[in-house]
């Protein structure tokens, strides 16, 4: 295959590994400057040109979108997107991603925890804000920040007061998070690829920083994850859209919340703390889509009346719940399940001894009727009663 990097910094780690992860499966590979691209948007031709020159021809593209360049690196995507090419992350994700409200409202549609946030841009709303909160201490974000930059902690709600009024005034649009204190100086990083998380590790402050990030002095330990820590980050990930990403979540009394998704995460401590081969485990999903691309069989398949394809976790209360499919007797009411997925593991074509359990998440096939009964009612209807639409992407 021919797989474009596009990457302003050919010579930092997470490039490299990704350039030499390409060549060792035997691709050819090309680090191409984001922003000396052009694009050439006509009606039925999309084009892209590099240096002045028609771009040739790629199989697939490995985007790494600083924060500076989020406009115009995703519309480099963008215009990939449309030429047909393979992009690794999509645009739209990347763009939902970035802006951390935004992330942060995609997911309140969905049962994945992450701090109380909230929004304000009138003075006259900061305080009864921070107090639907809990009061002080808060997190005071900054929307687009990276690397821990522009994330502030706030003692008091005069002082989260003061520090947000002095950004919003610089016309920095900033939110503001409850302080999660058992949590105070370290969090998770899952690297999510393809659906299943193929590393994790632990960041620690040091000394009085609450900011665990790795570029902010903190130090990292190798974790054997807990299944509820990587059902989130997998979950997290495909809710965003993202077939790549780097999810952060807090060890909160509760569980797991999450406090940030990457679409570019970095390379360097997650491999040098695990010794996993991450880039390997990227460029090994670009062959999986790119040779044997998935098959959407709500799209594809031509169903009879009355039968469709459904996907739908099992809950604690659920009838299935701690049964076998043979206990359960699916296929009498005309259902068969295509697979079960248990945090990162697949199970394809299940048998009958296969027992369900709750947090596993199934696709079945079958009579549409009977499917109903079979999804929770969280997972049935939306807000306001509403049938869910698909998680934006």
């Amino acid at each position: 295959m021919r797989i474009a990097i596009l990457s302003r910094a050919r010579g930092c780690y997470s490039t490299r590994r990704l350039r030499e992860a390409c060549l060792a499966r035997g691709h050819e590979t090309k680090v191409l400057d984001t922003l000396r691209f052009s694009m050439a948007v006509e009606q039925g031709q999309p084009e892209l040109y590099y240096k002045e020159r028609r771009l040739s021809r790629y199989d697939a593209v490995i985007p790494r979108i600083g924060a500076s360049i989020t406009f115009y690196g995703t519309a480099v995507v963008r215009q990939f997107e449309q030429m047909g090419v393979f992009t690794l992350n999509g645009s739209h994700a990347i763009t939902v991603a970035r802006d951390k409200l935004r992330a942060l409202q995609v997911l309140s549609r969905h049962n994945v925890g992450f701090p109380a946030t909230t929004f304000v841009r009138h003075r006259d709303d900061l305080l009864p804000a921070i107090d639907r909160l809990g009061g002080g201490p808060v997190v005071v974000k900054m929307l687009e920040g990276t690397q821990g930059m522009g994330v502030i902690l706030a003692d008091s709600r005069r002082v989260a007061q003061t520090i947000v009024e002095t950004l919003q005034s610089a016309r920095q649009n900033v939110l503001i998070q409850r302080f999660v204190a058992e949590s105070r100086g370290r969090d998770v990083r899952a690297f999510v690829v393809g659906g299943r998380v193929v590393a994790a590790m632990r960041r620690i402050a040091q000394g009085d920083e609450f900011r665990s990030n790795v570029h902010r002095g903190g130090r990292t330990e190798t974790i054997q994850i807990d299944p509820d820590y990587e059902r989130t980050a997998i979950r997290a990930a495909q809710i965003m859209g993202l077939r790549v990403a780097g999810v952060d979540m807090l060890e909160s009394k509760d569980g797991p919340l999450v406090l940030e998704i990457n679409s570019s995460p970095g390379l360097q401590g997650i491999e040098a703390t695990t010794k996993i081969d991450v880039a390997g485990a990227i460029v090994e999903h670009i062959e999986e889509q790119v040779l044997f691309p998935e098959v959407d069989l709500k799209q594809r398949l031509t169903l009879d009346k009355g039968y469709g394809v459904s996907e739908f976790p099992i809950t604690p209360g659920s009838e299935l719940a701690g049964r076998t499919l043979a206990e359960a007797k699916l296929q009498e009411r005309d259902v068969r399940v295509l697979s079960v997925q248990r945090g990162s593991l697949v199970i394809p074509n299940p048998r009958g001894t296969t027992r369900l359990y709750a947090g596993d998440v199934v696709l079945c096939f079958g009579k549409l009727i009977a499917l109903k009964h079979l999804i929770p009612r969280d997972a049935r209807r939306g807000p306001r009663g509403q049938e869910p639409s698909a998680p934006e992407a």
